[in-house]
């Protein structure tokens, strides 16, 4: 019979409890690669962010913003990748931050819906200076 010790139980806590650590942790980005990365700040009873992993999720990594700037997600609560310098902790979910080597250049607050969302976030990465491929194309 195997003895659980407190350090697997907790580990196994927290993958079961709180699935986006685990995410967090396993997609951490290389900020010396320079690319650009969106990170969404989700929590796991969030009606919202499972909206957008249903409507958007299956396609973004092949829209013109994906190919842009690839998504990982954290949890509300963390803990958040090192090196990131943000201008406020994110406080709604989802929130999607778009960073340049860990270094916030926007964020969109809230999800606005599967119809808005591509529009929304290219003017949020515009206004940035970040060129995006219309969504469409």
């Amino acid at each position: 019979m195997s003895v659980l010790t407190r350090r697997m139980t907790l580990a196994m806590m927290t993958a079961v409890l709180m699935p986006g650590i685990a995410r967090a942790r396993q997609t951490a980005p290389d900020w010396k690669s320079g690319s650009l990365r969106l990170m969404m700040v989700s929590e796991s009873d969030c009606e919202f962010c499972r909206e957008w992993r249903s409507q958007i999720a299956p396609g973004f990594a092949r829209s013109g913003a994906g190919r842009r700037a690839p998504l990982f997600e954290v949890d509300l609560n963390g803990p958040y990748p090192d090196g990131l310098a943000l201008a406020g902790r994110p406080r709604v979910t989802p929130s999607f931050i778009l960073l340049d080597r860990g270094s916030e250049l926007g964020r969109i607050e809230g999800y606005v819906g599967a119809q808005d969302f591509y529009p929304v976030l290219e003017r949020m990465m515009a206004g940035a200076g970040v060129d995006v491929p219309r969504w469409g194309a």
